[in-house]
């Protein structure tokens, strides 16, 4: 049985700074659950372009507004929202207001990757 909670993870190895917000990852690969629950914020008014070469990503919206764009389709993300980044997506990801999402990740995350985000290129773990 695994229990983590949220709280207890502030300030730990488990809160990473990823670029333009903090990733608070709930269960890495070291859990054993093959698969990573991550509790992410995205700061207010940031655009991140990102890709996930090596991972399969979901994010549901619990608070915010923002936007995610594939292809030069633009999707609103509010809370309620789910996407699913289905073919290792480079996408846009931008937050309109103070952004928080419930992501899941497979194969699960190591636990301490972060962004390094570039304005001519995706960043990517």
């Amino acid at each position: 049985m695994i229990v983590n909670k949220l709280e207890e993870i502030f300030n730990t190895e488990r809160d990473v700074e990823w670029g333009n917000g903090r990733s608070r990852r709930l269960l890495i690969k070291k859990d054993g659950m093959g698969y990573s629950l991550t509790d992410t914020i995205v700061n207010a008014g940031t655009e991140s372009l990102l890709e996930y070469k090596n991972h399969m990503e979901a994010c549901y919206c619990i608070e915010g507004e923002g936007e995610v764009e594939v292809d030069g389709i633009v999707y609103p993300i509010f809370p309620g929202t789910v996407y699913a980044l289905d073919k290792h997506d480079k996408h846009y990801l931008r937050a309109k207001t103070f952004l928080r999402l419930i992501c899941v990740f497979t194969p699960a995350l190591q636990g301490n990757e972060s962004h390094n985000l570039q304005k001519n290129g995706a960043s990517s773990y």
